[in-house]
């Protein structure tokens, strides 16, 4: 099912440009790092979308916690430049073997994340398991609807850069 939903997100046969799963992971990416910056910095809209306790560490600007939305974003930034890796001539100068086997454990590693959350989630939702405190109730319908379909579309995004990147020609051309 998974080499479904590649396939449908980038197959090397199709007229789109090969490059596009690999700028939209990219822009996912970014955009995710651009809200980690926003909370880093000081934004207070949003945090009860993600959780009671996001949104109480947010309001006291837990120095822990702050450090954390830093890194996040850190690492963020360095996931859209590994997406672009993989799509950007320059990528082609970079270790063949490095950029794969960090593509594909990234687009594993945030599908599979999206997906263990998803079910967690809907397992929430329908009552079958109770709502962790730190997420509070509030959190649940949004992580279902936004955030969890965002991490999933994400992860999809690199695998299928990451399978593009492989199927492509290896040389500087």
């Amino acid at each position: 099912m998974l080499s479904l939903a590649v396939s449908l997100v980038a197959s090397p046969h199709s007229e789109i440009p090969r490059a596009w799963a690999g700028h939209a992971a990219c822009a996912w990416a970014v955009i995710f790092a651009l809200l980690s910056l926003y909370w880093a910095a000081g934004g207070m809209i949003g945090g009860e979308m993600l959780g009671v306790e996001i949104d109480r560490l947010a309001h006291r600007r837990d120095a822990t916690f702050v450090g954390e939305l830093w890194a996040a974003f850190a690492l963020k930034i360095v996931a859209a430049t590994l997406a672009l890796a993989l799509v950007q001539p320059w990528g082609r100068r970079l270790p063949r073997r490095l950029l794969l086997v960090l593509g594909w454990a990234t687009g594993a590693g945030v599908t599979l994340y999206a997906v263990a959350n998803f079910v967690q989630h809907t397992l929430i939702a329908a009552g079958a398991i109770s709502t962790p405190a730190a997420l509070g109730t509030y959190a649940v319908p949004w992580h279902l609807a936004l955030w969890d379909p965002f991490w999933l579309v994400g992860g999809l995004l690199f695998l299928g850069a990451t399978r593009d990147f492989q199927t492509s020609r290896p040389s500087l051309a």
